[in-house]
């Protein structure tokens, strides 16, 4: 079985992210959502990568097979983007989507974040089961932080608060 690798994002990996992004908003769930209309994908660097954000990619020989993305924002907030684990990787046996919240979870702890915040959309169930699974709980629109980047397709979201 091929290994896991994951690292920071580097600009060489922006098409292949997009791709990877896209394919699963688009191809596999239908989510009404274009490149254009997220315009932090063709600058991770200044979206993610600055302050006390970050972006990481989890590849599989060689191809990109997940994604998460950290915003800072406010004294202490992060939000939570991005993150997509293709069909294939998903799943307890090659642990993407745990590898990759553990790395942007230990990030978010020695940047001082004291809060993660994402927003997802209703379709979306096994991946609000694996948030609501790893300490996340419901939050009311009318309840997100003050600041947080809403994504205008998303109608659900979750909070974790690190200790």
């Amino acid at each position: 079985m091929a290994e896991i690798m994951y690292r920071p994002y580097a600009k060489a990996d922006e098409d292949a992210v997009i791709a990877h992004v896209l394919g699963i908003q688009q191809g596999e769930f239908a989510v009404p959502v274009t490149a254009e209309e997220q315009p932090d994908l063709r600058a991770v660097a200044e979206v993610y990568q600055s302050g006390t954000g970050g972006f990481w990619v989890a590849e599989r020989e060689g191809r990109i097979v997940g994604t998460i993305g950290l915003i800072g924002f406010g004294t202490s907030e992060g939000a939570l983007r991005k993150m997509f684990v293709a069909a294939e990787a998903r799943g307890r046996e090659l642990g993407v989507a745990a590898g990759l919240l553990a790395i942007l979870l230990d990030h978010a702890r020695a940047k001082g974040i004291t809060g993660i915040t994402l927003g997802t959309v209703e379709k979306l169930h096994a991946a609000r089961r694996f948030y609501e699974k790893n300490g996340f709980f419901a939050v009311d629109p009318d309840a997100l932080p003050e600041g947080f980047p809403r994504m205008p397709v998303d109608t659900h979201f979750y909070r974790l608060e690190l200790g």
